[in-house]
């Protein structure tokens, strides 16, 4: 393999393919809220999202659900007005965490999460044969605001769980076909999602994922697998990485009344590979019919 070709293969650090990039955690004590927690991937220049919730709290009387809770997540871009663009992301934040939660526990009240991005959006510029510039860091700004949800709410402790969701972003290489986890800006992708697992009660499943298939043309033509074993491949890394997630998280409950002390998961541990362990020993519920799926 020439000199060329071996970097085109090289990651940004020379990460691994399945490999995730170092997480920081903060839990920064905001006032007036019940909860917040700051989440991170390769921070300082990576996605990174800082969540607060409010609640269980009064609800508006239009908005009251007689047997549950509502669940109203609102998404702050880092400048700006929120846009069509920030309640999207906000609705698919919704979707990821509320199967996680106990809505039932507190009718007639609201849970209110507020989500900060922390980083810009980058260009959209199509690229031929590799998925849209910037949507590695698109891809990373959406786990990033699931998982600082989830430290929110487990931050707070007001509202009943039944289980933490963990999501990572996935892709497939387009210049070799191999599948790698937590993509990063720069890394020319041929297909590209997000998986969002809810772990904890003994199982493990997917609750909320996204899967880009793009076109294999160019160089990358013809390698790798196809769309269908590259995205099972992606949900079998994804349940691994999502399982360092949670071990990353789990860790940094210490920290939650050290307000600003940031926690590092994974700085110094370049060789680890998420392919290796998974919090719930394996136990695999990954029901796909109520897993929600988008293409």
């Amino acid at each position: 393999m020439s000199t060329n070709e071996l970097a085109q293969h090289q990651r940004p650090n020379n990460r691994a393919a399945h490999t995730l990039r170092p997480i920081q955690i903060t839990y920064d004590g905001l006032s007036r809220v019940d909860g917040s927690g700051r989440f991170a991937f390769g921070p300082p220049t990576g996605p990174s999202a800082l969540a607060s919730l409010s609640g269980p709290i009064e609800v508006r009387l239009a908005a009251e659900h007689p047997s549950q809770a509502t669940f109203e997540v609102l998404l702050r871009p880092l400048a700006g007005v929120p846009a069509v663009e920030a309640k999207a992301l906000a609705a698919v934040v919704r979707g990821a965490l509320a199967p996680g939660l106990i809505l039932t526990k507190n009718p007639r009240t609201l849970v209110q999460l507020v989500v900060q991005i922390l980083v810009p959006f980058q260009g959209q510029e199509l690229g031929k044969g590799v998925m849209r510039e910037g949507e590695a860091q698109r891809d990373g700004i959406t786990v990033a605001a699931i998982n600082a949800g989830t430290l929110a709410l487990l931050n707070a402790g007001s509202v009943p769980m039944c289980g933490v969701v963990c999501a990572v972003a996935v892709g497939r290489r387009e210049v070799d076909g191999v599948v790698v986890v937590d993509p990063e800006d720069g890394e020319e992708m041929s297909a590209r999602g997000c998986f969002a697992w809810l772990i904890g009660g003994g199982e493990n499943r997917i609750v909320w994922m996204k899967w880009s298939p793009g076109k294999v043309e160019g160089k990358g033509k013809g390698k790798g697998k196809g769309d269908e074993e590259a995205m099972e491949e992606a949900r079998v890394l994804s349940r691994a990485a999502a399982s360092e997630v949670w071990e990353a998280m789990m860790g940094s409950v210490d920290t939650m009344g050290k307000a600003g002390v940031p926690y590092i998961f994974g700085d110094g541990r370049g060789d680890k590979d998420v392919r290796g362990g998974d919090p719930e020993k394996d136990d695999d519920h990954e029901n796909g019919d109520d897993a929600k799926m988008e293409i």
